[in-house]
């Protein structure tokens, strides 16, 4: 309105406007200033969602994952596999050692001739003893393969604990970053609540503005829908991370400060080659040596000793021994398939090295690649924090022009609220991005739990 048309007005009319107008800003400011109160309180903490606690955050991890490892039942059948595949090493490497055996038995005979019955009874018992002399490296090669297969069974158990791990750590940041979500949308929502509710007041005296109520009541609609599924999400984490620790779940510590670095490329590149999983397939690539080695010397004679030692003895009091002592050679002569053999036993020495050159290759540009997103998603989080800032000067500015100017509309007004508390999500998800890349780096290299403790 300009002068002129004040100037037209007749002075009732003008009167009515003026205190009309007057009561509208006062009701607008009120409820302003209560929104603005709301929020300051939620920044502040002091309404925070039920869910968070002041926990040591690296304390509350780690005692997560010592009770996931305590109760799963994969790594508990992990680790019996390894013990097996210790005792298989363990009787293999004593097939050198001698073996004694003992035997006994007993008889009885009878006879019965013309009235007259003879009886007799005989035992037996004797002594054999065995080993061997040489064998072409066939028992050491025998317990080298099962030595490194015990290796390999004790670094997949490693593996199996660090996996746990990550997985812990995993859903529990996953755990904080919706926490921390919903809490955005939860003052998203009290803010379109403050803003339906002075809206409400204002169509009381001027029914022209019923769009603008309801447009306010579909932006309060929408962040109770985003808020809504944000917490369904968090519920399907919390789910997840149950079924590794259990039911009784603590309050989410704030994860904030971990995982939050990124760490030297080069040095974890060089600690990955020193992890579990390559350290297994080192041991299942030298285990398949071994065994081509064993079958080779399957084709080379064999040298052993054997003695053995009887007694007989009757019921009539005669007794009787015989020991016996020599030495065997074994030697093959015609093996129809050994060759076969022993060429696919070292073509399967040969892939597993391969394979392993390939887990090595693969794993060194895994970390390229996370590193080079969790440097993006970190640089992408510190340039929102400059827009948020600069989207927070907006929104108030915006307000207060369209409360007490009339120079913005409330479309303004709703754009410039959904890209504040749209900015500060994204803000949530780019540092969770970071820390969950870390994670994965980590988990490549010497694992989250060298990290954590």
């Amino acid at each position: 309105m300009n002068s002129h048309f004040f100037n037209v007005l007749p002075r009732p009319v003008l009167g009515l406007l003026l205190g009309s107008t007057l009561a509208l800003s006062t009701l607008s400011v009120q409820a302003q200033l209560r929104c603005n109160e709301e929020e300051r309180t939620a920044i502040e903490g002091k309404d925070a969602l039920p869910g968070f606690g002041s926990a040591d955050p690296r304390g509350q991890l780690l005692e997560m994952i010592d009770l996931a490892l305590a109760r799963s039942q994969q790594l508990g059948a992990a680790n019996l596999l390894a013990q097996a595949a210790r005792n298989d090493w363990e009787e293999a490497a004593a097939a050198r050692l001698p073996v004694v055996q003992a035997q006994a038995s007993t008889s009885g005979a009878g006879q019965q001739v013309r009235g007259v019955r003879q009886n007799q009874g005989q035992a037996q018992a004797g002594l054999n003893l065995s080993m061997p002399l040489w064998d072409a490296g066939r028992i050491a090669q025998t317990a080298a393969w099962r030595l490194q297969l015990a290796e390999a069974a004790r670094q997949g158990l490693i593996s199996s604990e660090q996996q746990l791990a990550a997985q812990v750590v995993s859903y529990s940041l996953d755990r904080g970053r919706l926490l921390l979500q919903a809490q955005v949308y939860r003052q998203y929502t009290k803010r379109m609540a403050c803003l339906v509710d002075a809206l409400e007041s204002v169509v009381k005296a001027d029914k022209g503005r019923a769009s603008e109520l309801t447009q306010a009541q579909k932006s309060q609609m929408t962040a109770e829908l985003s808020m809504e599924q944000t917490r369904s999400d968090l519920r399907v984490v919390e789910v997840r991370l149950k079924r590794l620790v259990g039911d009784a779940l603590p309050a989410s510590a704030s994860y904030a400060s971990l995982l939050n670095q990124l760490p030297d490329l080069p040095g974890l590149q060089e600690a990955a080659l020193q992890s579990s999983d390559v350290k297994q397939l080192e041991a299942s690539s030298r285990a398949q040596e071994r065994y081509a080695s064993v079958v080779a010397a399957q084709s080379k004679p064999q040298v052993s000793l054997g003695m053995a030692a009887n007694g007989t003895g009757t019921s009539t009091g005669t007794r009787a021994g015989e020991w016996s002592a020599g030495v065997t050679v074994t030697m093959p002569i015609y093996a129809p398939g050994l060759d076969a053999s022993k060429l696919a036993a070292q073509r399967r020495a040969d892939a597993s090295k391969l394979q392993l050159q390939d887990a090595m290759t693969v794993r060194n540009f895994q970390l390229q690649e996370l590193h080079l997103n969790a440097g993006a998603a970190l640089e992408r989080a510190r340039r929102i924090v400059e827009i948020l800032r600069a989207s927070e000067r907006l929104r108030s500015a915006t307000m207060v022009q369209w409360q007490q100017m009339g120079r913005r509309s409330l479309f303004d007004v709703m754009g410039a609220e959904s890209d504040y508390y749209s900015l500060r999500v994204a803000h949530i998800s780019a540092l969770s991005e970071v820390q969950q890349g870390v994670l994965n780096m980590w988990s490549l290299g010497p694992g989250v739990l060298a990290v954590l403790r």
